[in-house]
């Protein structure tokens, strides 16, 4: 039986992955905060059907030493490195710490799997956001970076952490630039999230108006449960690569708002409110990739379109509400 180690097991990734890989038989190992273990109805909620099925190791990203020993207990088969501060905003508010954890996070679990798990195959979770003011569109595994925030950089350093230590050190290490991926599990501080919860908040007479940025904003939104298969295919391939994960599509913030508040019968234009609050230092104003390298060489394409995708989130929202969900 094939040993997993998922970092940010938690989080809407960690969750999605986990479900495939007990699927798929593996044994699931997933490293969480000590503070999570202490307060489970809330912090493993995305996770909580999955406890009887895998182990979770109480760490650090930030410790090199607690990371070392979690690898050196499992001598886990294959990592997913997803564990990130990943919300952009937060990351123009407190760049010291999201610098801080993302990049110091790749560099610990890398070295110990270097040290004692080196035949083991590691994922790093990249980001669209290391494309940040695009030179071309779309997107491909090619395209230079020009990352645009805090987060954006530290992602563009785990990836160029992960390849030195495919390329340096023999270790079968790829990253998967994925773009946008939401669902129901995504969290509430996401622009998707923000807009399929206030939708059902404001259906339920519980809010009166639905704040946002900029509603010109394009971007690539895929399906998470989608994307989980394509981290797991890249580890199974013969050689470590890179790949662009995508739909090929984009859709602005306001297209997704406007189908969002039409599932519940509702005219957007009468709640939602533009705050400059809400914008961003430096924009990153159209984000779309192209999947063909993983299309070709994976197998792989996306199955959700972008309707059914803010459609789920609105109703899951909905039903949750009601107390259903």
């Amino acid at each position: 039986m094939k040993k997993a180690l998922i970092t940010g097991i938690t989080g809407q990734d960690g969750s999605y992955l986990a479900e495939l890989l007990i699927e798929k038989g593996y044994q699931v190992h997933g490293i969480v905060r000590r503070v999570a273990l202490e307060d489970p109805s809330h912090r493993l909620w995305r996770i909580n059907h999955l406890l009887k099925n895998i182990k979770l190791h109480s760490a650090s990203m930030e410790s090199y030493a607690s990371i070392f020993n979690v690898v050196e207990n499992i001598r886990p088969d294959e990592c997913y490195h997803l564990a990130a501060q990943s919300f952009v905003s937060y990351s123009f508010e407190d760049e010291f710490s999201t610098i801080n954890t993302n990049i110091s996070g790749v560099m610990h679990i890398l070295s110990a799997l270097k040290q004692r798990s080196p035949r083991c195959r590691f994922y790093f979770a990249g980001s669209s956001e290391m494309f940040g003011k695009v030179r071309e569109v779309p997107q491909k595994e090619n395209t230079p970076f020009h990352p645009r925030s805090p987060y954006g950089i530290s992602k563009v350093a785990g990836f160029d952490l992960t390849r030195n230590y495919r390329e340096a050190y023999g270790l079968f290490a790829v990253s998967g630039i994925l773009f946008n991926h939401e669902s129901p599990r995504r969290g509430f501080e996401f622009v998707s999230r923000k807009i399929s919860s206030g939708v059902a908040r404001i259906k339920f007479g519980l809010s009166k108006e639905l704040r946002l940025g900029n509603l010109s904003a394009k971007r690539d939104w895929g399906f998470a449960g989608d994307y989980v298969e394509a981290m797991w295919l890249m580890l199974q391939q013969k050689e470590p690569g890179d790949y662009v994960i995508a739909t090929g599509e984009t859709y602005t913030v306001k297209e997704f708002v406007e189908l969002a508040f039409k599932r519940v019968g509702l005219d957007w234009k009468k709640y939602v409110v533009v705050d400059k609050n809400f914008y961003r230092p430096a924009e990153v104003n159209i984000l779309k990739g192209d999947c063909s390298k993983a299309k070709k060489k994976l197998g792989w394409k996306p199955k959700v379109k972008f309707q059914e995708l803010v459609n789920m989130m609105v109703d899951c929202d909905i039903k949750r509400l009601k107390g259903c969900a």
